[in-house]
Order: structure tokens, then sequence, then C-alpha cells
């Protein structure tokens, strides 16, 4: 069973918010700041401005309310999504599942194409029925009572379709943290899921590396993870240190958002303001500010570690026919078909010219023809 579900807050939470961000002091910068050290002061500087004085929050609450959600309880946790019944007339049920810092907003350039594609002059038959949960402890879902690995919230999912919205066979797509629980889904609940789709491979089969193209791809990983991969180390360690420094404190946590999204985006033609607009960069910060689940989004890092969430289990492998789009992300390098392969049943592999991590924002027209492009190959058999 369902609740219909309304985004927004309280004009008098709103404007408390806006009272601590406009109240902000700045710390001691060097000079030459830029992204150097971290989120640029002067990009943070003009977007809280923007914030304060130009932001229009009556329109954020629309946005985040053109699509139908709800929230339903699955297994006692109350989960939130958007479930947006497309042309397909139920047939072609897929799941969206998101990461961090993202959300179910991250969809939204995709969703009207996904559901109804002869709006758009697309073919009626490629359309989907759109389930697009929030990760527990992230935006409206409820917080869970302790970390959660991605192992069990793909088992939540599961039960989400099968037992409150009854769709017994179903597509799954997952990006950052939902490219390791929707493979999970695929390895444990193979009856239910139709079907893989992922831009990244977050389980990674414990025999790597083969060969010297396996071998040169951990090399660049280890070197990504050195650059850029600090914040998963404390996310994944020091959880609870850094929910202290970053409770009721909005610039500080739009700071760390506004650095991944910056570094994790495609910005070799585009600048971040160019790709994400300043509008969408503060709804996306505030879907954590505002929910107060900032700490609560961070623990899956914390479960993941604990379980080995990111490790394909010896002697397994995902079956489900699963399709594959590499973009050019600065997080991660491209991984290695031959790996992918050795991981997944391919039977879909693309390679995108543009865009990064945050491909349905980035590039919502190649990321819904990738996706229609899979699915066409699973229901050709």
């Amino acid at each position: 069973m369902t609740t219909h579900f309304k985004a927004g807050w309280p004009s008098e939470s709103v404007d408390a918010l806006l009272a601590q961000v406009r109240s902000y002091r700045l710390s001691n910068l060097p000079d030459d700041s830029g992204w150097s050290y971290g989120c640029d002061p002067q990009v943070l500087r003009e977007l809280c401005v923007y914030w304060t004085d130009h932001f229009d929050v009556d329109a954020m609450a629309e946005d985040l309310n053109r699509f139908p959600q709800f929230t339903a309880n699955v297994d006692g946790l109350m989960l939130h999504l958007a479930h947006v019944r497309g042309e397909s007339e139920g047939k072609r049920p897929l799941m969206l599942v998101h990461g961090w810092p993202g959300s179910t907003y991250e969809f939204w350039p995709a969703v009207e194409a996904l559901a109804f594609p002869s709006r758009t002059g697309g073919r009626a038959e490629d359309a989907f029925d759109l389930v697009i949960p929030s990760l527990p402890g992230y935006g409206f879902s409820a917080k869970p009572k302790q970390p959660i690995d991605p192992r069990r919230i793909g088992g939540l999912f599961d039960t989400l379709m099968h037992e409150v919205l009854g769709y017994d066979r179903y597509l799954v797509h997952g990006t950052d943290w939902g490219a390791v629980i929707g493979p999970w889904m695929a390895l444990d609940h193979a009856r239910s899921v139709r079907g893989l789709h992922t831009d990244y491979l977050g389980i990674i089969p414990e025999d790597v590396p083969l060969d010297e193209v396996e071998r040169r791809w951990m090399h660049d990983s280890t070197d990504h993870e050195k650059r850029l991969g600090a914040y998963s180390h404390l996310q994944s360690t020091r959880v609870q240190s850094l929910a202290y420094a970053m409770q009721d404190n909005p610039v500080a946590q739009a700071a760390w958002i506004l650095e991944r999204f910056h570094d994790w985006a495609d910005l070799r033609e585009r600048s971040l303001i160019d790709v994400f607009g300043r509008d969408r960069l503060i709804t996306s910060i505030m879907l954590y500010v505002m929910t107060d689940t900032f700490a609560t989004s961070t623990w899956i890092y914390t479960a993941s570690d604990r379980e080995k969430s990111k490790v394909l289990p010896k002697g397994r492998r995902i079956e489900v026919p699963t399709g594959y789009a590499s973009w050019p992300d600065p997080r991660h390098p491209a991984v290695p078909r031959s790996l992918v392969e050795r991981a997944c049943n391919l039977v879909h592999w693309s390679q995108q010219p543009r865009g990064g991590h945050f491909p349905p924002t980035e590039a919502p027209e190649a990321f819904v023809a990738d996706l229609r492009a899979w699915a066409r190959r699973i229901d050709d058999g």
C-alpha cells in the first residue's frame, strides 16, 4: 500500500535555513584557492548569494512535485518513491536507483522521455513504468536506526516492487551506489530482475586483474582514489565525526556536496553552472539539508565497507541480461570491457562521448537512448 506524498517544507523552516546561509562566515582561505583545496570559495560564495537572494523556493517545490510521489512501508521502514505510470501500461517496469550525493531528482530530466516517449517523437513501445525510490536515510525516505548495506537495500527495493507495487518482473538501472545495489538485486533476486543496466561496475570480481589492460585499470583506480577518494574514506570510517561537523551547517554541507558535483561532472566543454544550473544544484543540496539526511546518507559507506559489498562473491556472476554505458566519468577510470564481461552477462555495451558521473542530468538524451537500446535487446530475447 502506498500513500500519496507531496514534497516541500514549511516557509518558516526555509526562512530559518536562509538566515543561516546569510550569517555564515567563510574561514580563512589561501589566496590561490580555486578548486585546489576543496570547494572553490568564490563559487560557494556566489551560490550562497543566489540561494538567499534569488532562488525561487516555490518553483523548486513545483519542480520536485512534477511527477507522482508516494511513501510506502517496506519491512518496517518508510520509503519515499516517485512512481510514474508511463504509456507502457505496466508492461515494462523499470526501477532507477540513485547514489550519493544524488537523489531521485537527478533522474528528473529523463523521466518524461522514458515514461512517455511519444510526447517527444519517440515510440510508445519504448515506454517504461518508472519506480524511483529514495535510498533509506536519503531525502524523504525514513532514517534507519543503523547503517544498511547495499545488499539489504536491494532486498527492500525488491519487496517494494513485488509486495507493494505488484510487479512480478522488472528492470533495474543503477548509478553510483545504485551500481552496487542493482547488481545485488540481480544476484539475489534473479527471478524478479529481467535485466540490469549500469554505468559503473560496482561489484568487482575477486580475481582481478587478469591481463595488462585490467592491471592498468587497477593502477589508475588507485590513483583516482588517492586524488578524489578522501571523502569516501572518511565516510567509510569516521562517519559520525563528519556528522558532528556538518550538523546544522547548511553551507558546509553545500560545499561538501558541491565539490562532488564539480569533481565528478564532465566539464571539458561546459562549466559547473552550465551543466547543472544554480537552481538544480541548490535543489539537490536542499534535499539533504532540509531533510536532515546528510549524516544518514553517508552511512551506506560504512555499511558497505563492513559487509564488503563491492566484491563479487567467488564463483558468482550476474547472469541477468546486463547493459553497460561507459561515460567519461572523472570519478572513475573507464572499466575494461573484459572485466564487465567476466562479472556480468553483458548483452549491451556503449561508449559515450560526453557526460560524467551524473548521466541523467548531464546528458539526458543519450541516457534515455541507451536505456531504450538495452531494453529492446532484452525484449527481443
